[in-house]
């Protein structure tokens, strides 16, 4: 695997109570940062993995049944605190960033993707369907506003599920193959079932060693070391039950396999105060 640099931004955050996201969590509401990440390739340059909340967003869920989303699950995103923004800030045009790759479709993920559109878009076609398929309440109630999604989106989208397959390290094991994405062995995106339709993590190798950004397959990397699953309504709301909790305990065996790899989850609140 080539190596990269990563930087995560927090990028915005919304309010849950604890014990929706881990079974033996309080029930008092805490945050839940949207994380969002800068990958620097040798060639290709800026690449974003997430983009997190947007003022998109708020657009996307004013009318009904859109504005339930925004009810259930409220967000906060502070002035200049898109991702665009901030790596406008840090150096880093958004026109600059010639790919953004898209762990999965829910609107906290995605929901600055219009703010890069020079970009192709790495994704999985399985999750784009789910966003499209039946009515929009429920594609609201599945997390998921298709009013995110720029007009040219299908023209840019380069599907996780066409990308050659290759073996990936032995150090990632019991996870055994990935979607080399760029055709050079930089990032290997990987599924990690259960959460949704079309979820995928991706692995990189950093001067560090390697990292996975697990996104959504945990919420917290607490959840990673206990083999700590949500409860089964979360599962049942979101996804599947039995495959988030085989991803989960999957994360959790190569973890205790080699505990020298980074994971990180997307709304994981240790690993947001690593960028703060």
């Amino acid at each position: 695997m080539r190596r990269v640099t990563l930087r995560g931004f927090r990028v915005g955050f919304c309010r849950h109570p604890q014990r929706m996201a881990i079974r033996d969590g309080r029930w008092r509401p805490v945050e839940f940062p949207a994380l969002a990440f800068l990958l620097v390739h040798p060639e290709e340059g800026p690449i974003v993995f997430d983009t997190g909340y947007d003022p998109a967003f708020f657009t996307a869920t004013e009318p009904f049944p859109e504005r339930l989303y925004r009810w259930t699950t409220p967000p906060t995103l502070g002035p200049r605190e898109a991702l665009a923004d901030q790596l406008a800030a840090a150096g880093v045009a958004p026109g600059d960033v010639r790919h953004l790759i898209l762990s999965h479709f829910h609107a906290d993920h995605m929901a600055g993707t219009h703010r890069f559109s020079n970009a192709a878009i790495h994704c999985a076609r399985a999750g784009y369907d789910a966003m499209c398929a039946g009515s929009r309440l429920g594609s609201v109630r599945k997390g998921m506003l298709r009013a995110l999604a720029p007009l040219d989106f299908l023209t840019r989208a380069r599907w996780f599920e066409d990308a050659p397959r290759v073996p990936l390290p032995a150090d990632l094991a019991p996870f055994v193959e990935g979607a080399d994405l760029l055709g050079d062995g930089s990032f290997l995106a990987l599924p990690l079932p259960g959460h949704c339709p079309g979820h995928w993590g991706l692995a990189l190798r950093e001067d560090a060693g390697l990292h996975m950004l697990v996104a959504d397959a945990a919420w917290s990397s607490d959840a990673i070391r206990r083999d700590m699953p949500p409860p089964r309504l979360t599962m049942a709301l979101l996804g599947d039950p039995a495959a988030t909790r085989a991803t989960l305990h999957d994360l959790h065996r190569l973890r205790v396999r080699n505990p020298d790899i980074r994971l990180t989850p997307s709304h994981c609140p240790e690993c947001a105060s690593e960028w703060a």
